[in-house]
């Protein structure tokens, strides 16, 4: 089996939080490798059920029920037959078997400004926001899955977003997983 052949086999899981570009950059790396791109989240589900993203947000601080739903979806597609980019918050700890794990992290400060360029609105409310979102999907994820998404460190790859633009990040992992699939 060919190099090529092997990385369209490939799972690649990309974690980071919101901000940080996982689902831009998920998408890219598909896109170029060939393979399907998973990333079935909170706003998928709102859009699914016919709610509003905020109001999924309100029920998933109650409810783990969302958690495990969006969690349990998008695994099973990634386990599906072929290869495939997995872009959530908790890729890298929900797909263990992934050939390559990788987290993207930023500043809040670049992250906020990103969240305002793709959705609009007031940066100080964006910024407001993201980290109030952050303390709570890290007090979920700890509660539910005992996973403290501060600890990356088992990952294959960590890559600093704040100065480089989403084909680069891209590029970083595409090479980064023909590294590894490469024979010594």
């Amino acid at each position: 089996m060919s190099n090529n052949e092997k990385i369209k086999d490939a799972k690649i899981a990309i974690s980071g939080k919101s901000g940080c570009g996982n689902t831009t950059v998920s998408r890219i790396v598909a896109d170029v490798l060939g393979c399907r791109f998973i990333n079935f989240t909170f706003r998928s589900l709102a859009q699914e059920r016919g709610l509003d993203f905020k109001e999924v947000l309100a029920l998933a601080s109650k409810d783990d029920w969302w958690d495990r739903e969006v969690d349990t979806r998008q695994v099973e597609l990634a386990r599906g037959k072929g290869g495939c980019v997995l872009g959530s918050r908790l890729a890298i700890w929900m797909l263990p078997e992934a050939d390559l794990k990788v987290f993207l992290a930023a500043r809040h400060e670049t992250r906020a400004r990103r969240i305002q360029a793709r959705e609009g609105g007031e940066l100080e409310k964006i910024a407001e926001f993201t980290a109030c979102r952050d303390k709570q999907d890290g007090e979920r994820y700890m509660r539910i899955y005992n996973i403290d998404t501060n600890n990356y460190s088992f990952a294959d790859l960590v890559i600093d977003t704040d100065d480089i633009g989403p084909q680069e990040i891209a590029g970083l992992i595409i090479a980064e997983m023909e590294k590894k699939l490469s024979p010594r």
